[in-house]
């Protein structure tokens, strides 16, 4: 019971949800994350460990960078609360405003591979 109260705690913060959004379509850097969010790196690295801590997702390092993206071992529970999280997050108006937000930063930092550096 801990460990489902555990894993649903770590939902708890609005942020938290909006990460969980963001990450449903694949992998992403922690600077992708900082400018849909707006938020400093401190800020969204803590919000990543609480995730991360509680099993939502994992990161990995390339170079300078942190990439993200949702846990691939998920109890049953945790796949039917993912699913449902999927489901409802994006009709939301920030998810959707998120997932735009998303698009057209992926957009620039295609377009000036250094995005990453000049946001942070």
């Amino acid at each position: 019971m801990k460990t489902t109260a555990h894993l649903f705690k770590a939902l708890s913060e609005p942020v938290r949800l909006r990460i969980i959004a963001l990450l449903t379509d694949g992998e992403h850097c922690v600077c992708d994350l900082m400018a849909v969010l707006d938020l400093p790196q401190s800020t969204v690295s803590r919000h990543l460990a609480a995730l991360r801590h509680a099993g939502w997702v994992e990161g990995k390092r390339q170079g300078l960078w942190m990439y993200y993206r949702l846990t691939g071992n998920k109890s049953p529970l945790q796949q039917q609360a993912l699913a449902l999280l999927r489901r409802e997050l994006i009709t939301l108006s920030q998810g959707q405003q998120d997932q735009e937000a998303l698009a057209a930063f992926l957009a620039t930092k295609d377009e000036t591979p250094t995005a990453c550096q000049t946001k942070k």
